[in-house]
């Protein structure tokens, strides 16, 4: 989730709806310009107790963030408070129960995004092994309940904890019990936002069945291969979901304008604080009817804020984010980036995407998802078949994509190679879900905490 690193006091103000409109638009860059935003979660414990830390404790979360500034990051507070850090590689931040999340620089190739987190998860091993601990790779808490975790000092976590049950049952466990693997990228116009955005959508269950990383709740099976996914199906219907009207005729930074104008407030930020707003309008805000700020219209900042609060499959921001995917080590954290640049940054890959789903209805798409936590790559495909009989020409696309961007390392490797954890797992026919569970019910013997020695980054 985000996090503030600066308070923009000079933000403008809106005065008409076209503003709103615009902010997407302003996100429009040539594609020689286009970046690689990659974000990646991952839980925190002690290594002698794996017990998930506090914030306060010594060589708690509030130590870990501190011992990182060795490595040139700045940190940021919120009350005095430090929740965060900034530098050239991004934002390190915390996720509501301490879960440890990079949110990377903006990158123009996939070797400088393995780069970026190789250097950060040497960053955090180094400092984790002073304090003792240790970094989970996983989509959800396999061992830890709800009354296991602490909560982060965040002033908009201490809102949402507050509102989730209100809205879903399991949107307490979205915030607590669970890491993922996002990937941020631009778009040229609108009409490649929107081709972008229903390909991203369309195919959004294949990575979530490909990375499909959470198959234990409290030390046994749950049932699920992805829970992680399956928790998004009741958190909170107004900002989840698969947005029927993105593939609807017209569709544009208007009618994503109107979607987000009908999420429900969360809270509204001033001078260092979070304002309680939740379940209000925007729609009111905009004409100064807000009953927590009476009379105040909101600022772009505010829009922006705002805009961060709702949760479909993608989100549009003034760039597309990929957020199926759930948390996983490190090899697999390059493979996301490289599955969507593939798709998405090639004109001939993202044509060709298109053409594999653009006769999927509503409720195919919808079906779909709704399988894949469950049986991942067994999940049934519309017209017949499962999911995984398109898997691999999905990931030929990609690699044809990624080899026509013609990107180089050092060695002359292009970024084709990013896309081999993928391909091993659709080779092998199992998802990591499915090769936990294989050793949870023999090398493990049904104790899950082994899962800290084995999965630990």
């Amino acid at each position: 989730m985000s996090t503030k690193t600066v308070s923009v006091t000079q933000s403008p103000l809106i005065e008409h709806r076209s503003q709103l409109v615009d902010y997407f638009a302003g996100g429009e860059k040539p594609a020689t310009s286009w970046r690689i935003g990659t974000e990646h979660e991952k839980f925190v414990y002690r290594t002698d107790d794996c017990r998930a830390p506090s914030y306060d404790e010594p060589g708690g979360i509030r130590d870990l963030l501190m011992a990182l500034t060795e490595f040139g990051w700045t940190p940021v507070e919120e009350k005095g408070v430090v929740i965060a850090l900034a530098g050239p590689d991004g934002t390190v931040s915390l996720e509501p129960a301490g879960q440890l999340e990079l949110s990377g620089a903006p990158l123009e190739n996939l070797h400088q995004t393995c780069a970026e987190t190789g250097r950060h998860l040497q960053q955090v091993k180094a400092v984790g092994d002073k304090l003792g601990l240790g970094f989970l790779g996983l989509g959800m808490w396999p061992d830890k309940a709800r009354a296991d975790l602490p909560v982060m000092p965040k002033g908009r976590y201490k809102i949402m904890l507050n509102h989730m049950p209100r809205v879903g049952s399991m949107g307490l466990d979205m915030m607590l019990r669970t890491c993922t693997i996002q990937v941020n990228l631009d778009y040229a116009t609108e009409a490649d936002m929107v081709q972008k955005f229903r390909v991203g959508l369309a195919l959004q269950p294949l990575a979530t069945a490909l990375f499909a990383n959470s198959p234990l709740t409290e030390g046994v099976p749950n049932g699920m291969l992805s829970y992680r996914s399956h928790i998004w199906s009741d958190t909170d219907p107004h900002r989840t979901g698969m947005l029927p009207f993105v593939f609807e005729d017209g569709f544009g930074y208007e009618r994503y304008t109107d979607y987000a104008l009908d999420v429900p407030m969360y809270f509204v930020y001033r001078d260092g604080s979070y304002i309680d707003a939740a379940g209000l309008s925007f729609r009111d805000f905009l004409r100064g009817e807000l009953s927590v700020l009476p009379g105040e219209k909101p600022t772009i900042d505010d829009w922006a804020d705002h805009l961060s609060t709702a949760f479909p499959e993608v989100r549009l921001k003034t760039f597309l984010e990929m957020r199926g995917a759930d948390g996983g080590p490190w090899g697999r954290i390059c493979a996301l980036p490289a599955l969507w640049v593939g798709l998405l940054y090639d004109q001939g890959a993202l044509d060709a995407a298109w053409d594999l789903v653009k006769g999927w209805s509503m409720e195919d798409r919808e079906a779909l998802r709704n399988a894949v936590p469950k049986l991942a790559l067994d999940a049934p495909l519309p017209g017949g078949g499962r999911l995984r009989d398109i898997a691999g020409q999905v990931l030929d696309i990609a690699h044809a994509g990624l080899a026509a961007r013609a990107r180089g390392n050092g060695a002359g490797d292009d970024e084709t190679g990013y896309l081999d954890p993928l391909r091993e797992i659709v080779r092998s026919g199992k998802v990591p879900a499915q090769h936990l569970l294989d050793r949870y019910n023999t090398a493990w013997d049904g104790d899950a905490c082994a899962i800290y020695s084995e999965n630990r980054f």
